[in-house]
């Protein structure tokens, strides 16, 4: 059942068929506004919200071709649904229509039940799309939806130079084991909205969550200015929300957490990986083992955020750091320099 609310856009050079096709659009409950050639109508589009438009063909200044042309290649607009209403002849107009995006096409002169099952059906497609649309970015991060918005859904990946970064909890099994299952996961959902919080303000998106750690990029699947620089802020900004954190916990008599964090900057491999059926973003290379190593390094070294040179030579003069050497890590042919962020005062 077609939505009583829907607002419409009814676009003709005809005076006549606008109103009368306004009038119609109206008697079947909907809202509709009119506009008398297609550069008009392509400005009351992105003006204002529309879930449905009825478009004519032949029309001055900018005709309904030309304005399928213009909603194709708008990703704002490219979902909106369009109905041509046209008495231009001729199969090859037809098919030409569709290709461009157009949702249907009735000649004219319009059949009243047939436009009013027309619209419904189109609304209803726009509908289930808007659902789609809001259940990736709810189960994905803004940049990735974003991201399969503007260039499409494929599997597959692209070389691209970014800061990768690791984080988990300190001791997490046996936190684990000291309290019921219920604390657990109340403990995980307010750490991961403190560290999403930090990550995602400094442009970084977390692609994996696994217990207590989690992998972020930086860099990707969005372009990023800075990448090291906007990773390093972010696990400062993490730490720090983790001690004001331990506050409260402390407050309520509960253990405090402690985290280590990892960050490596390089080329990886960003995209999509698995199957139509079921993919996740991710990134891939020698960048996402280094930061993994590097976060397994901070429990030896008792540090809570270790970079390696690369993220070194990105990170400014008001970043103190710590020399620790270099560190031969497993699966590494080559030693790598290894630096401790030092904590404020230090």
């Amino acid at each position: 059942m077609a939505d009583p609310a829907a607002r419409l856009l009814v676009v003709d050079d005809n005076k006549v068929n606008r109103l009368l096709l306004t009038r119609n659009v109206e008697l079947q409950g909907h809202h509709a506004a009119s506009a008398e050639n297609g550069r008009v109508a392509l400005e009351m589009l992105r003006r204002e919200p529309f879930d449905l438009l009825l478009l004519d063909i032949e029309m001055p200044e900018m005709d309904g071709f030309a304005v399928l042309e213009q909603l194709k290649a708008d990703v704002q607009l490219r979902d909106l649904p369009v109905i041509v209403t046209s008495s231009l002849e001729g199969l090859e107009n037809v098919v030409r229509c569709i290709e461009l995006g157009a949702e249907d096409y009735l000649s004219k002169p319009i059949n009243p039940v047939l436009l009013k099952a027309r619209i419904g059906a189109s609304i209803e497609k726009k509908r289930l799309r808007d659902q789609l649309r809001d259940m990736v970015r709810r189960f994905a991060t803004s940049e990735v939806a974003q991201d399969m918005q503007q260039s499409g859904f494929a599997l597959g990946g692209k070389r691209i130079r970014g800061t990768v970064m690791f984080a988990d909890i300190r001791s997490f099994t046996a936190l684990v084991e000291s309290q019921p299952p219920e604390e657990t996961i109340e403990l995980l959902n307010a750490y991961y909205a403190l560290m999403f919080d930090a990550i995602s303000s400094h442009g970084g998106v977390v692609n994996q969550m696994i217990g207590d750690g989690l992998m972020a990029i930086f860099g990707a699947p969005l372009p990023l200015d800075d990448c090291a620089g906007s990773a390093v802020a972010a696990a400062q900004e993490m730490i720090e929300l983790v001690e004001q954190f331990n506050l409260e916990r402390a407050a309520a008599r509960k253990a405090p957490i402690r985290i280590g964090i990892g960050i490596a900057t390089g080329d990886v491999v960003a995209g999509y990986t698995g199957m139509q059926l079921r993919a996740t973003s991710t990134c891939i290379g020698d960048t996402v083992n280094l930061a993994a190593r590097l976060e397994a390094h901070t429990k030896r070294v008792q540090r809570a955020i270790l970079i390696d040179a690369a993220t070194r030579q990105g990170v400014g003069a008001s970043v103190q750091l710590i020399a620790l050497g270099d560190v031969q890590f497993k699966g590494k042919a080559v030693a790598e320099q290894v630096y401790a962020v030092a904590p404020d005062g230090a």
